[in-house]
């Protein structure tokens, strides 16, 4: 899906900084535990190594990337959160491809939460995964924690045969000299352990790669999740333990009067129904007597404030706002006189519904309140957030919050919340109860579709015009919709009333379109607005992408032709577009019925083009038969994932082109499952073909950057069998008809 919990950052530090390892100490400490290595980050903070007591023991201490055990396992601390992306298999592989490691014995677990030690560098001094941020953000950090692991090894080994360092082999997790003596990594962990760390280190050349780059690192996470010994929070179990369902509010706005639990405290299972600041917590022995106790519970509620609650009158509202300027991202005051003078132009609205993230595992969290901590199990997200909401929720300093991150059945933004919603509410139970016992809230399908932290509603408003040569003379641009960041801890981020989030996509433009203005509005909902994977990405793209396609069409120009020509300085951008085209046989003709569209789109510093063939239905509905994708996201590290996320990307997007809308009506969300909240079947998956530039540049984002491109290329496509411009989603709305 942020902070970018989805998009911006929170804190950049400069590319000079992130680069500089130099001031980076490795620490180290002994023990039957083997090697631990810990990497300072450049934040001027001083790591401890953990004492040999704690690092002998099964629970790892907080402060090491990375820990060779005797019977040579390579276990890799990993600091963000794995939600499908890859990331643990990547981080693994970063440091595994420095460390010469069998890729058979590596092995990894989540790192605390602790935002001195495992911050996220993209963001600055907090601990999250977001904004496909952590392999740009930890490359040659992990590359350094590997390299030095295995310095100190070949010390080790070099002291104790007695022979020159520059003497020995690393190959797969076995130092060999060429005497023919050799040992593991776990018989010499011990000893290097003893040894000084070495204060610079050589990374490889990129030419000596044999894991970063190659397919051979399959991932780590399959078997367990293939086998089910994958853990969930779902499959938390605790002595005592004890599963909660929360009766939210029915509508937006709404307000708790009173409530009768009298039957719901007489099904069979349930303990406690209690009040809590987000409704009402029905606690049982099992999921079953839960939900039977919540359907017992009666609720009154002020739903006043929620009547006139609606996403069509705010789609008109918001209409109304975009004929009116707002706070300037950029403006040119040229726009409105070139303009008038346009020989051509367009003037479009354009309008995007709320959108729900609809991850396969609902939002959970296990909370236990014991012997004056608070100690939390769930896909922890946003872990210095979730860190200091549930301490504070508890009623305990930090230091007494301990943070169990597990694997997470997707995210796409919604686990990076501002208020940690999903944290807080499971501690909020547990103090209901009087800490009685460990308590899991789980929200139900429908209850995590109807309680917001959507994507936000927006509408822009377009005037675009050209010359009589076909050259872009003016654009006009107003969006309306949300802030993520106004009202969080992000807000300083914000300059001037933009929020970066809302235009990022449309302002900065690697288009060279000259006298362009962008304007933003941010109204207050009683709505909840969150990340969504890629963001603002997810409209701005479209009315940019589907924009620049009608103007080439007014210009009687090809639209690859028409793109390139205003991508004359980003050679980038350029490259990628001009693979998608060659790949994917732009211009050759194609069978009776099938449209070509086209869109490119940069997020996360990652590049992707996308040419996608379309037809229509006897439905009328438009049918995805194949796209083509082409990324310069850097080097890649894991190329079967660079490969998955852009795949996975086209569904998602896919899904919420075709079909996803939250639809409010006073106050309350029409949509309940996925059955009225449609995702994409497997057999309306198109087929797609990655392409990915070559490149030893450093990485770039991949989680989300796949999604941008998709529902603009299909709309651009749509045009072309129907004369018909789409501007609004989602397509479903729509009985598309065939041009005559």
């Amino acid at each position: 899906m942020p902070p970018d919990f989805g998009n911006p950052v929170l804190q950049t530090p400069s590319d000079a900084d992130a680069t500089r390892l130099d001031r980076r100490t490795f620490l180290k400490t002994a023990s039957a535990a083997g090697l631990v290595i810990a990497v300072q980050l450049p934040l001027g903070r001083k790591l401890h190594a953990a004492g040999s007591d704690a690092a002998a023991t099964t629970a790892f201490e907080p402060n090491a990337f990375v820990r060779i055990t005797p019977d040579d396992w390579v276990i890799v601390t990993v600091k963000f959160l794995e939600m499908g992306q890859g990331t643990t298999t990547g981080i693994a592989t970063l440091v595994a491809e420095e460390l010469d490691a069998d890729w058979a014995r590596v092995r990894t677990e989540y790192a605390p939460s602790n935002a001195q030690l495992y911050n996220n560098l993209v963001w600055g001094p907090v601990q999250g995964t977001g904004g496909s941020s952590a392999m740009r953000g930890s490359f040659e950090q992990m590359r350094h924690a590997g390299a030095t692991a295995r310095a100190l090894l070949v010390q080790a080994a070099a002291k104790t045969w007695k022979v020159r360092a520059a003497e020995l082999s690393v190959t797969k997790g076995v130092l060999t000299h060429k005497s023919g003596k050799h040992a593991s990594f776990g018989e010499l962990a011990l000893e290097a352990a003893k040894l000084p760390v070495p204060k610079e280190v050589k990374l490889k050349d990129p030419s000596k790669f044999t894991l970063i780059g190659s397919d051979a690192t399959r991932r780590l996470d399959s078997s367990a999740k293939t086998n089910g010994t994958a853990l969930y929070t779902i499959d938390v179990k605790l002595p005592g333990l004890l599963t909660a369902v929360v009766v939210h509010p029915p509508a937006f706005a709404a307000k708790l009067l009173n409530f009768d639990a009298t039957l719901a405290k007489q099904v069979k299972g349930v303990t406690d129904v209690v009040q809590i600041p987000e409704g009402i917590a029905v606690v049982a022995t099992s999921m079953w007597a839960a939900l039977r106790g919540r359907d017992a519970v009666k609720a009154n509620w002020d739903t006043s404030q929620s009547k006139a609650l609606s996403s069509e009158k705010m789609f008109a509202d918001y209409r109304k706002l975009a004929t009116q300027p707002g706070n300037a991202a950029t403006r040119s005051e040229q726009t409105a006189s070139e303009l008038a003078k346009a020989a051509k132009s367009v003037d479009a609205v354009y309008e995007f519904p709320y959108l729900a993230h609809a991850a396969m595992e609902p939002m959970n969290c296990v909370a236990w309140l014991h012997d004056g901590t608070l100690e939390t199990w769930s896909g922890h997200q946003a872990q210095t957030l979730d860190h200091m909401n549930g301490a504070k929720a508890a009623g305990v300093p930090m230091e007494k919050v301990k943070l169990n991150s597990l694997i997470s059945g997707g995210g796409f933004g919604r686990r990076a919340t501002y208020q940690s919603d999903y944290v807080v509410e499971a501690v909020n139970v547990a103090k209901a109860i009087n800490g009685r016992a460990p308590v899991r809230v789980q929200a139900t399908r429908e209850s995590d579709l109807h309680n917001g932290q959507y994507r936000p509603l927006f509408v822009h408003a377009v005037k675009a015009g050209i010359d009589a040569q076909g050259a872009i003379v003016g654009w006009q641009h107003r969006i309306v919709g949300q802030s993520i960041t106004a009202e969080g801890p992000m807000a300083a981020t914000m300059k001037n009333g933009i929020d970066p989030s809302s235009v990022e996509g449309v302002w900065p433009t690697p288009y060279t379109i000259p006298n362009i203005s962008v304007d933003l509005h941010s109204p207050k909902q009683p709505i909840r607005p969150l990340w969504w994977r890629s963001v603002g990405h997810t409209h701005t793209a479209y009315v940019m992408e589907t924009m620049l396609d009608e103007l080439a069409t007014l210009a009687g120009r090809d639209p690859v032709e028409f793109r390139l020509g205003l991508l004359k300085d980003k050679p980038k951008h350029a490259a990628v577009l001009k693979l998608a085209a060659e790949k994917s046989g732009w211009g050759t003709p194609l069978a009776a019925g099938i449209a070509r569209g086209v869109a490119v789109h940069e997020s996360f510093s990652s590049v992707v083009a996308q040419v996608v063939e379309v037809s229509l239905l006897p439905t009328g509905r438009p049918r995805v038969h194949r796209v083509v994708v082409a990324v310069d996201c850097g080097l890649m590290v894991n190329p079967d994932v660079v490969r998955a996320q852009m795949e996975g990307g086209v569904g998602f997007a896919l899904s919420a082109a075709l079909y996803s809308e939250i639809t409010i009506e006073q106050g309350q969300v029409k949509q309940n499952n996925f059955d009225d909240y449609r995702m994409l079947r497997i057999d309306e998956m198109p087929k797609v073909e990655v392409h990915v530039v070559a490149s030893q540049a450093a990485p770039t984002g991949v989680g989300e950057p796949g999604v941008p491109p998709l529902a603009p290329a299909v709309a651009n496509a749509i045009y072309q069998l129907t004369g018909e411009r789409v501007r609004r989603l989602p397509f479903v709305r729509y009985r598309f008809k065939a041009k005559v």
